[in-house]
């Protein structure tokens, strides 16, 4: 269960990221806050980080709960980092690597 999270998240950050005219989903804007546009892939990611939040043992629930934080308010244009939440969307995707190696 946890590989096809981390296959689902992987792939939604890889189109969000690199756009590929064959395979690239629309950037269907659901709605524009703050001046920032929140995409269908926003919240595709969202639900699938949610999703893999319940998966995670207690310290790592705890870590992967502020990067979701982080990401919504990056995402939501009141962090101002350039490319924070690729960045964060990325850490997230490699803790869940290292939980599923880790047993």
């Amino acid at each position: 269960m946890l590989t096809t999270v981390i296959v689902l998240l992987a792939i939604l950050w890889l189109l969000g990221v690199i756009h590929i005219p064959a395979i690239s989903i629309q950037d269907m804007t659901l709605f524009v806050f703050n001046g920032h546009r929140i995409t269908l892939l926003n919240v595709l990611t969202f639900l699938v980080i949610a999703w893999a939040i319940e998966m995670l043992p207690s310290p790592l629930r705890q870590i992967a709960v502020v990067l979701i934080l982080l990401w919504v308010l990056s995402v939501l244009g009141f962090l101002a980092i350039s490319g924070l939440s690729h960045l964060i969307v990325l850490a997230i995707i490699i803790g869940l690597i290292l939980t599923l190696f880790q047993g």
